[in-house]
């Protein structure tokens, strides 16, 4: 089971948090330091994961990660969770985040957060894998877009009635 998802920049400022399991602000600030401090760390030619943090679970879980330009994807997963596969769901979601964006930058996950949440909504659900078909998740996403267009044109259109 996926138990959190952390998107964080170079500074170790942190540019997305998803957890799947409660944890008070506190501590989810604490294990977004903590995280970074593992992972920044590393080099670059080492494998892309290790042992979880003590304030996410210890040896019992994994973090999964990969670090693209300016930005760490870190998935925080239990045993059960394949590494490779969440390799893969990172690539997936970093590919639906740059065809979504058209060229996905640091500044986009800042000023479209509630678009981010949701794309991510269409493929974890609860600590849950639900899609990773990347075709379908953007026809998901442009449907709720055109939707949200649709809604916004309606409330801002002049009342008839007048």
């Amino acid at each position: 089971m996926i138990k959190a998802i952390l998107i964080f920049n170079n500074h170790g400022k942190p540019r997305l948090s998803k957890f799947y399991q409660p944890y008070s602000e506190d501590t989810q600030q604490q294990i977004i330091r903590e995280t970074f401090h593992l992972v920044s760390k590393r080099d670059e030619n080492v494998c892309n994961f290790l042992e979880g943090g003590l304030l996410i679970g210890g040896s019992d879980n994994k973090l999964i990660y990969r670090h693209y330009a300016t930005l760490y994807f870190v998935f925080c997963v239990d045993s059960s969770e394949s590494e490779l596969g969440i390799l893969d769901l990172i690539q997936v979601f970093v590919e639906t985040l740059d065809k979504c964006f058209e060229n996905v930058c640091e500044l986009d996950l800042i000023f479209h957060v509630d678009k981010v949440h949701n794309i991510l909504a269409e493929m974890v659900m609860g600590g849950m894998v639900l899609e990773t078909n990347m075709n379908e998740i953007v026809t998901q996403i442009d449907a709720q877009n055109k939707l949200e267009k649709s809604e916004t044109f309606i409330f801002q259109s002049p009342r008839q009635d007048r």
